[in-house]
């Protein structure tokens, strides 16, 4: 046999080698643990939320699933290690809104949502403003007259400047075309504190921070920015009722650096699907106190996408576009 046909017969031979061994290793995955970085630190919601999950996970993906915290920089310390990291499957992330959607308005960041592959949105904290002591309205309609009527005199307590609540209350106000004065606490249940004092007039929080509250006859929920009522305040209106066209909500979900191979991308999809909807997760995702609302990776992006959207509109308002840079 001729040099040149032997040369070939080789590269023939290894084109099916590795054609073989590629199949078996997509058919394979994962062959070891998958790790999913938590861009926080240790013992938040979004911590012992990928806890829950890893621990579900393992009877649907067939491995183990390891939670490595790597805080910083609002989340996006963590959030571009698993961007740019290598896209195979085997290191995924807590993919949550502020450094998603938000902190790349502010600059500074190494990433975008184009390098994002979006697996599976697993919950959302929901957004609720709620009157506060002596304050001169109590439900939504009187929210909305006084804010009319006294541009920019309500005080409205959030988690902090530029964060998810603060930018939630912002979008409101511009689609209820009202201005509020927004206040920025060092988090939620700060702002619920002042609320409680009566130092502000009213504060954006989730349920589950309000609730106590409320229940205690301190605060008085004003309406949900959601497209319907909620379990916790069946009474509540939603801002759309309200005569407002505004939703939003703080989320977090499952995400891989872009270039998954497909069956890959579909094994991880699958199991997150199927973890999102295990009973057991969801009872321990209850007595957490979180809301789960799993969407398929498409759904996920549109959500996305569109608090971008929203979140660069007010950013650029509130003249904060690029401060970081």
């Amino acid at each position: 046999m001729s040099f040149l046909k032997k040369a070939a017969v080789a590269g023939f031979g290894a084109c099916l080698i590795a054609t073989f061994t590629g199949a078996a290793s997509a058919q394979q995955f994962p062959v070891r643990p998958v790790q999913v970085v938590v861009p926080y630190a240790a013992g938040g919601g979004t911590d012992l939320s990928a806890r829950i999950m890893a621990d579900t996970i393992e009877k649907y993906l067939g491995q183990t699933m390891v939670v490595r915290n790597q805080p910083g920089g609002g989340g996006s310390i963590g959030t571009s290690v698993v961007l740019h990291s290598r896209a195979d499957g085997y290191t995924l992330g807590m993919g949550a809104q502020g450094p998603l959607a938000m902190l790349p308005h502010y600059g500074g960041i190494d990433y975008s949502l184009d390098e994002v592959e979006f697996l599976a949105l697993m919950g959302r904290n929901l957004m609720v403003i709620a009157s506060c002591r002596g304050a001169p309205f109590g439900n939504a309609e009187e929210f909305l007259t006084h804010a009319k009527a006294n541009p920019g005199a309500i005080r409205v307590g959030n988690s902090g400047a530029g964060g998810a609540n603060h930018i939630a209350m912002e979008g409101f106000a511009s689609a209820a075309d009202i201005k509020v004065r927004s206040m920025p606490f060092q988090g939620s249940s700060a702002a619920v504190t002042a609320c409680v004092g009566g130092h502000i007039d009213a504060v954006v929080a989730s349920p589950a921070e309000v609730l106590p509250q409320v229940q205690a006859g301190n605060i008085k929920p004003v309406l949900v920015m959601e497209e319907s009522r909620i379990e916790q305040f069946p009474d509540m209106p939603t801002a759309i009722e309200a005569g407002v066209d505004f939703t939003w909500s703080s989320w977090k979900g499952i995400i891989a650096p872009k270039g998954l191979p497909e069956d890959v991308r579909l094994k991880l999809a699958d199991a997150l699907e199927k973890t999102f909807q295990d009973e057991t997760f969801i009872q321990r995702m209850n007595e957490l106190g979180e809301f789960i609302d799993y969407r398929p990776g498409p759904a996920y992006e549109e959500l996305a996408r569109r608090d971008s959207g929203i979140a660069e509109t007010v950013i650029r308002d509130l003249g904060m576009y690029g401060m970081n840079k």
